[in-house]
C-alpha cells in the first residue's frame, strides 16, 4: 500500500493509538507491527468485554512528576504519573518543521499535521503505559496563550477528532485547586468499525491551554488505566 492511502490507514490508525508520535522507519516499523490502540471495543453495557468501573474510581500509586524543568516532558503543568509509566517529550515543532521541508526521514505533511495537531493543540508529551502491563498511552497537548476558555478548547478539540460522539463535559478541581473541564466520548474507527472510550481534560494556563488525553486499545484496557489517568488529573499542578 503506497501514497494517499497509506496515509489515509496509518492516520486512521495512530488517530489515538498505541504508536509512539517518532517519525522515520520506528514509526512504520510500529504501524506495521499492529501496535496499536485501535481495536475491539464497547462502552460499558455494551456487548463484549465489559468495563472495569471499579477500576476508574481508584487511584493509582504514583511513581514520579513530569512537567517540570529537568523531567521528560517540561510543561505549562505538572503533575504524577503512574508507577512504570514512561514519559517521552515530543517536540512537535520540529517534526512539523521537518515534514514542511521534506526532509528524509521525516513524516509526510499531513501525516505530520495528523498526528502532531488536533484542534488548538499541538502534542507536547506522551507517557507510555506498556511497561505497567497495560497497552494506551496518556497523551498531553499545548496551545497557544489566548483569551480562549477551556471548555471551548476541549470542545474543538474533540471536534477534531473524527468519529468522535456522545461527549459529556463536566467541570471538575484539582487537588490544588486549579479549575478544568472534563470529556469523556465514544470514538468509532472506521478502519476497524469499532468503538471505545476515551477521556479528555483541558486547563487553563498562562503560556496557553493544555489537554490531558487517555485512549486506550479498547474500552477494557480504557478503564483499567484509569487509575494512572485519576492521578494526574489529580495532581495536576499550573506552573
Amino acid at each position: 500500500m503506497t501514497g494517499e492511502g497509506t496515509v489515509q490507514v496509518k492516520v486512521g490508525i495512530m488517530r489515538g493509538g498505541a504508536v509512539g508520535l517518532a517519525a522515520g522507519s520506528a514509526l512504520l516499523a510500529a504501524v506495521l507491527s499492529g501496535c496499536t490502540e485501535s481495536s475491539t471495543a464497547q462502552d460499558g453495557g455494551e456487548p463484549g468485554r465489559p468495563a472495569k468501573s471499579a477500576a476508574s474510581a481508584a487511584t493509582a500509586a504514583g511513581g514520579g512528576t513530569v512537567g517540570a524543568a529537568g523531567s521528560a516532558c517540561e510543561l505549562p503543568v505538572s503533575f504524577d504519573v503512574a508507577e512504570h509509566w514512561k514519559a517521552k517529550g515530543v517536540d512537535a515543532g520540529a517534526e512539523l518543521s521537518k515534514a514542511s521541508k521534506g526532509a528524509d526521514g521525516g513524516l509526510t505533511g499531513d501525516l505530520a499535521d495528523a498526528l502532531l495537531r488536533q484542534g488548538p493543540v499541538t502534542a507536547a508529551c506522551e507517557i507510555d503505559a506498556k511497561p505497567a502491563g497495560n497497552i494506551g498511552y496518556l497523551r498531553v497537548w499545548t496551545g497557544k496563550p489566548g483569551d480562549t476558555d477551556a471548555r471551548t478548547v476541549l470542545r474543538e478539540f474533540v471536534a477534531a477528532e473524527d468519529n468522535a460522539g456522545e461527549a459529556k463535559y463536566h467541570s471538575f478541581r484539582t487537588t490544588s485547586g486549579v479549575p478544568g473541564v472534563e470529556v469523556e466520548y465514544l470514538y468509532t474507527s472506521k478502519l476497524l468499525d469499532e468503538t471505545k472510550k476515551e477521556t479528555a481534560l483541558a486547563v487553563s494556563t498562562p503560556d496557553g491551554p493544555v489537554v490531558l488525553h487517555l485512549g486506550g486499545m479498547d474500552t477494557e484496557e480504557h478503564e483499567e488505566m484509569r487509575p494512572a489517568w485519576e492521578l494526574a488529573k489529580r495532581t495536576l499542578r499550573v506552573r
